[in-house]
């Protein structure tokens, strides 16, 4: 019972603005031309689906987004381990990470279009600047916020280092990888929008920008409530899983 209370407040202020959406289509308190009826919106949402051009741009998408979130995975997480435990060794590069960090990177893609052309390779190094760093740095957390007096007992019963390494302070960073992953999802459907808005001929970014050259803000619209929709349900099964694992090792979920 307490599990659909917290869905209803989840989603009661959804249904507000939809509800104050028809509401106004309905009286005509804007111009339906800037703000379609919501009719108007499924009907077009019909036609896209029946056609199957929604489906492409979201498969486009998603394969874009996944493509540079596994790349951007297998670099980063041994990177952020290498780092963690030779803290010496990463003065030398903390500068440059810190300077690309805070660097946007969609105001990178002019030169990584320039670089890299207009195609796929261009929008995939996007997703992996936007996804490495939440995977880089929680993974790095994790290895540093070992405690060392489980170190100090691990060595008490004569654990060599890479027992020490496997079975102490790997498990101890699990959560903070995992909040990583759930994270660099997160900015990899951000990114990958801006991407396709800028240099694309599919994908959900695209579909955006060919309805506001179209003027069709219901497609438009359909995009963006794709954009949202799709990004939820990815975290929300990113999540059940991220649960579902800790919930086997004991450790506390996330809320």
């Amino acid at each position: 019972m307490m599990v659909n209370k917290n869905i209803f407040k989840k989603f009661i202020l959804f249904f507000i603005i939809i509800f104050i959406w028809f509401v106004g289509s309905y009286f005509k308190l804007w111009n339906p031309f800037l703000i379609p009826p919501p009719t108007k919106v499924l009907d077009t949402f019909i036609i896209l689906l029946k056609n199957g051009k929604l489906f492409h741009h979201f498969f486009i998408s998603f394969i874009r987004i996944f493509s540079g979130f596994f790349i951007a995975l297998s670099f980063s997480v041994p990177l952020a381990i290498i780092f963690g435990l030779f803290p010496k060794f990463f003065i030398y590069f903390k500068g440059v990470l810190e300077f690309l960090r805070h660097t946007p990177p969609l105001s990178l893609m002019p030169l990584i279009i320039l670089w890299f052309g207009i195609g796929e390779t261009s929008k995939i190094i996007i997703i992996i600047l936007a996804s490495f760093f939440p995977l880089f740095l929680n993974t790095f957390k994790g290895i540093n916020s070992c405690d060392k007096k489980l170190i100090e007992v691990g060595q008490v019963f004569g654990l060599n280092k890479w027992e020490i390494f496997k079975k102490i302070i790997i498990p101890n960073a699990i959560p903070d990888i995992l909040l990583g992953i759930k994270l660099a999802i997160g900015y990899s459907w951000r990114a990958i929008i801006g991407a396709e808005m800028i240099a694309a001929s599919s994908g959900l970014g695209y579909l955006i920008l060919d309805g506001q050259i179209l003027s069709r803000i219901d497609i438009v619209v359909i995009g963006i409530l794709s954009i949202g929709i799709f990004g939820s349900i990815s975290d929300f099964i990113v999540e059940k899983v991220i649960n579902k694992f800790l919930k086997r090792r004991g450790v506390d979920c996330f809320e």
